[in-house]
């Protein structure tokens, strides 16, 4: 099991890496942007920090993916995805998803050229849909978080 304990170890600190990411863009960068004067300067600054954010955050999010599904795999965890009382394995799935999808698809390939289009076009809708976007992700994230903690020691809200 000592291999499950580095699993989990390399797990939980992607998990922070990852999130905490996504809390600092969102209730720290995003907000400091907003606040700029010049457009320009926005729309270089979120792209200088946000594109270092996303090297970390595709590289945690590939480690939580390869950590999370060696224990579903060692533990012999299937059968949990069909028990509601594990929902929270449903949301860890689906928001490392949602995350994955994001990172390595939707963001090179397309929202990085329709964010830098349309920021310049009409900054303040622009940094206003993102911002809302992330407190959307760090909400199911944290939401999702917490059922994990919670339901991984025992505390199961749906019986």
């Amino acid at each position: 099991m000592d291999e499950f304990a580095l699993a989990r170890v390399l797990h939980v600190l992607g998990v922070v890496f990852w999130i905490g990411g996504v809390a600092m863009v969102t209730t720290v960068l995003l907000p400091t942007v907003a606040k700029m004067k010049s457009i320009e300067e926005r729309v270089e600054f979120f792209e200088l920090l946000e594109s270092r954010f996303a090297r970390q955050a595709r590289l945690t999010t590939l480690l939580v993916g390869v950590s999370g599904f060696y224990m579903v795999h060692i533990l012999d965890a299937w059968s949990r995805f069909a028990d509601l009382q594990y929902w929270w394995m449903h949301a860890m799935v689906l928001v490392w998803g949602v995350f994955t999808l994001m990172l390595f698809v939707l963001e090179p390939w397309v929202l990085h050229q329709w964010f830098a289009s349309r920021a310049r076009s009409k900054p303040a809708q622009t940094f206003a849909l993102i911002q809302r976007l992330h407190w959307f992700l760090l909400s199911i994230s944290l939401i999702t978080i917490a059922g994990a903690v919670a339901g991984s020691h025992g505390w199961f809200l749906l019986r």
